[in-house]
């Protein structure tokens, strides 16, 4: 008696080879899998990724909502944008990082020498952390019903808003990727990227009305991108009630210039990490 062996189906000689555009998507995708299988097996950082969030809803509207007043609105109401916008754009960091340690432990080398797309490890970076955000946002939008945040618009504009959050946060994780691949030790990322992020997070109208603030640091709070992302989210969100607007571009037109700000991270960005990180090495 014989026993039959199972053969891979055949492949037909005239079969169409994908095309360059369909091996980038492939190869992007195949990286994301990969780095999304990692976190997966890695409960501790979903922990703390969902943590986080959680915790700055609650100490802003249960410890400091009652001493914080804020002209049009409810506080909560008011801060909740503030919040998710500030959990995006750190979560973001989680690029750079990640990019730091894959260089320092050599697993780039190893990428380099496997036929794929030169830009698909950095997709697949930026896509799972993309992911890690929205889950960062489900998780925060819980935690403000029950405090009580509400979305006054319709279903159109909310989404929207989670869109346009999400867009921003993607456009920066590409900022994080390349300053990921410039530093030494992936124990600089965090100090690197917090220097960045702690002025565009608490110097803007995420938590306070830029009109408390002293001058110098209004005029910054009035035309930083994250005040726009903010801005535009509680729109969207329809969490803006009476508060005034203040009188600058930026705040006026704060969704065109969050698409616009994205647009241009990704246009500078997206090309300067790619090649940083064609030149990239083990450290």
């Amino acid at each position: 008696m014989s026993i039959a062996t199972a053969r891979p189906p055949a492949v037909r000689a005239d079969a169409p080879a994908p095309g360059a555009v369909g091996r980038w998507f492939a190869d992007g995708w195949t990286v994301t899998a990969r780095n999304l299988i990692k976190v997966k097996r890695s409960p501790d950082m979903i922990i703390f990724a969902v943590l986080q969030p959680i915790m700055f809803v609650l100490l802003f509207s249960q410890v400091y909502g009652g001493s914080i007043a804020v002209a049009g609105t409810d506080y909560t109401q008011y801060l909740m944008a503030g919040i998710f916008a500030q959990t995006v754009v750190f979560g973001s960091t989680f690029s750079g990082a990640a990019m730091a340690q894959d260089l320092k432990e050599g697993i780039i080398d190893r990428f380099r020498t496997l036929p794929m797309s030169s830009s698909a490890v950095l997709i697949g970076r930026t896509n799972a952390d993309l992911a890690l955000n929205g889950i960062s946002m489900l998780i925060m939008m819980g935690t403000g019903l029950l405090v009580g945040w509400r979305v006054n618009t319709d279903p159109a504009r909310f989404l929207a808003a989670i869109g346009l959050l999400l867009l921003f946060s993607y456009a920066f994780s590409w900022v994080m990727a390349l300053l990921g691949m410039m530093v030494r030790t992936p124990e600089t990322i965090n100090n690197a990227s917090f220097m960045i992020l702690f002025p565009l997070t608490f110097i803007s109208n995420a938590f306070v009305q830029s009109s408390n603030l002293p001058e110098p640091l209004r005029i910054f709070a009035d035309w930083n991108p994250v005040s726009a992302l903010v801005q535009a989210a509680r729109e969207l969100f329809g969490n803006l009630g009476t508060a005034p607007v203040p009188d600058t571009w930026p705040m006026q037109h704060a969704i065109p210039t969050v698409l616009i700000g994205s647009a241009a991270m990704l246009l500078v960005f997206v090309p300067l990490a790619v090649r940083r990180f064609a030149r990239s090495s083990s450290r």
